[in-house]
C-alpha cells in the first residue's frame, strides 16, 4: 500500500459519509465514515484496485460475506478479519445496480416511438430496464396521479415518480428483449439475484422488493443477454431484432461507466441500430443535439439526442421540458 492509496481511500469514503449516504443509509453512512477515521480499516480497502474500490461496491461485498449491520465496532474487526476474502470478491465484481425504476423515466420517450419495438439495452445487468411494459406507473402530477398499467392488468411492480410537465404517456408495445453486458446477470439464478438484492443499500427495502418483484418477472420471460463490450456486440445482436419492429437502443446510466475514449463508440454503434434513448449526466457526453441544461440537477433525458426531460438518475421524478 502506498501513502497516495490510503489517502485517496480515506478522502473518497470520507466524502461519501459527507455527501452520498447521509438520508439515505446510515448503515453505509457508519461504515464509511470509519474507513476514512481508521487506519487500520483505510489499509485494508487499500489494497482493492482503484476500480473496484467505489463505496457501494466494497459494502455491497462486505454484506455478501457476512459483516455486521449493527455494531460498527464489530464490523471494524469483521473487515479486518476477513480482508483477503473482501479484497478478492471485490476483484471479480462490479456495481450491476439494475433499478426498474428508472423504467418511469424511460416511458415518457418509448411513448414517442410507435410499436411494435424491439428493445435493446447497453449495460443491461439482468435485464429489468427492459420491462417497460409489464409494470405499472403511478405518476404524481400536481393533486392528480395519472395510472398506466399493462395491457393484461395492474402489475405487481409499481413505478411511482413525481412528474412535471404532460407528457403524452402510452404503454409501450414491446416485442423482443435483448441487452448487452460485461457480465450479464440471470434473474433465475439464485447467486444473481442475490448480488443484484445486495447492491440496494441498507435502509432501501422497499427499493429490494420493486427488485426482487421485477427479477420474478425476468425470471418468467428471459430476455436475450450477451456478454461484450456495447460497441462491439452491438451490431450482431441487433441485426438478431424481428423485422418489422422499430428498434429502441437504450443505454440508461450506462455510460458513466465506460471510458470516456469509448463513449462516443457506444453512441454512435446505437445511433447506427435504430432510435437511441439514453439517461445521463449533462457534461458525461458529446452526443446531445444541443447542451442539456439542469435545473434540478438531475440527468438529460434524450431521445436520438434531442434532449426530452431532466429526470432523476434513477426515475424517481421526471421534468418534462422538449424543446425547452
Amino acid at each position: 500500500m502506498t501513502q497516495d492509496a490510503a489517502t485517496a481511500v480515506a478522502d473518497r469514503y470520507r466524502r461519501f459519509a459527507r455527501d452520498e449516504a447521509p438520508g439515505r443509509s446510515a448503515v453505509y453512512e457508519a461504515w464509511a465514515g470509519r474507513v476514512a477515521d481508521d487506519a487500520a480499516v483505510t489499509e485494508a480497502l487499500s489494497v482493492i484496485p482503484e476500480t473496484r474500490r467505489q463505496p457501494p461496491l466494497v459494502f455491497a461485498v462486505m454484506r455478501l460475506l457476512g459483516a455486521p449491520l449493527d455494531d460498527l465496532d464489530a464490523w471494524t474487526s469483521w473487515v479486518l478479519a476477513h480482508a483477503d476474502a473482501v479484497v478478492e470478491e471485490c476483484g471479480r465484481r462490479s456495481v450491476q445496480t439494475n433499478e426498474p425504476l428508472r423504467c418511469a423515466a424511460l416511458l415518457p420517450a418509448l411513448s414517442l416511438i410507435g410499436g411494435p419495438i424491439a428493445l435493446l439495452e447497453v449495460g443491461a445487468s439482468a435485464g429489468l430496464c427492459l420491462y417497460p411494459d409489464r409494470y405499472s406507473y403511478r405518476y404524481r402530477s400536481g393533486d392528480a396521479v395519472v395510472e398506466l398499467d399493462p395491457v393484461d392488468g395492474p402489475s405487481r411492480v409499481v413505478l411511482d415518480s413525481d412528474l412535471e410537465g404532460h407528457p403524452d404517456l402510452r404503454m409501450p408495445e414491446i416485442v423482443w428483449r435483448a441487452g448487452i453486458d460485461l457480465s450479464p446477470l440471470d434473474a433465475r439464478r439464485a447467486e444473481d439475484r442475490d448480488w443484484l438484492t445486495g447492491l440496494v443499500w441498507p435502509g432501501e427495502e422497499g427499493r429490494r422488493e420493486r427488485i426482487e418483484r421485477a427479477l420474478d418477472i425476468a425470471a418468467d420471460d428471459p430476455p436475450i443477454l450477451v456478454a461484450g463490450d456495447g460497441a462491439q456486440a452491438l451490431p450482431a445482436l441487433a441485426a438478431r431484432a424481428p423485422a418489422g419492429a422499430t428498434l429502441v437502443v437504450t443505454t440508461p446510466g450506462v455510460l458513466a461507466h465506460v471510458p470516456r475514449v469509448h463513449r462516443t463508440a457506444v453512441i454512435e454503434a446505437a445511433r447506427a441500430a435504430g432510435r437511441w434513448i439514453t439517461l445521463d449526466a449533462p457534461a458525461l457526453h458529446e452526443g446531445w443535439t444541443r447542451p442539456p441544461e439542469s435545473v434540478r440537477g438531475g440527468f438529460a433525458l434524450a431521445l436520438d439526442g434531442e434532449v426530452l426531460a431532466e429526470a432523476d438518475p434513477l426515475g424517481a421524478w421526471v421534468a418534462w421540458h422538449p424543446g425547452s
